[in-house]
């Protein structure tokens, strides 16, 4: 991944996700997503395209490249991995973890997300709910029955 600052992937980020709901994203509607002055997005916009990964010109509408969006998506994709595991899994309210969530996203491996994402689906398909998700020597289990996931005839029993 090319190496940007928090600021610039905020623009990936939010230039992507006004795109996917309006067509195409304007300086003006990305000024007014992340709260910024209309300059500040000239600024930014002039670095991404320098890094090419945005098409930018004066007055027209805002476009990522090929590399500028897979970049954007992956940003998305842990944004929503955490908003999600705070949420859905800590049941913490959106409006609290919002911020925190877009500042995790900028910091956060890769694999460390994967294990968010993992944990998230264990415990969505997990019947038992408040089970504890622990590693062992074959794989996670679940602390109520003390056995695999995977082959946790109790929870699946449960679950019918």
């Amino acid at each position: 991944m090319t190496n940007l600052s928090s600021s610039l992937e905020d623009y990936l980020e939010a230039i992507f996700e006004i795109a996917e709901n309006k067509g195409a994203a304007r300086p003006k509607d990305i000024a007014n997503r992340l709260k910024v002055k209309p300059a500040s997005v000239t600024g930014a916009l002039k670095h991404l395209s320098e890094k090419n990964l945005v098409n930018y010109a004066p007055y027209d509408v805002v476009t990522l490249t090929a590399t500028g969006k897979r970049i954007a998506k992956s940003i998305a994709k842990k944004h929503k991995a955490l908003l999600n595991f705070f949420t859905n899994v800590l049941d913490i309210p959106r409006g609290e973890v919002e911020d925190f969530a877009c500042k995790m996203e900028h910091i956060i491996p890769d694999h460390v997300l994967e294990r968010f994402v993992e944990f998230a689906e264990f415990v969505d398909k997990c019947p038992n709910r408040g089970a504890i998700w622990r590693e062992g020597a074959h794989g996670y289990f679940c602390t109520a029955h003390g056995v695999s996931q995977t082959l946790c005839d109790s929870c699946q029993l449960d679950s019918k």
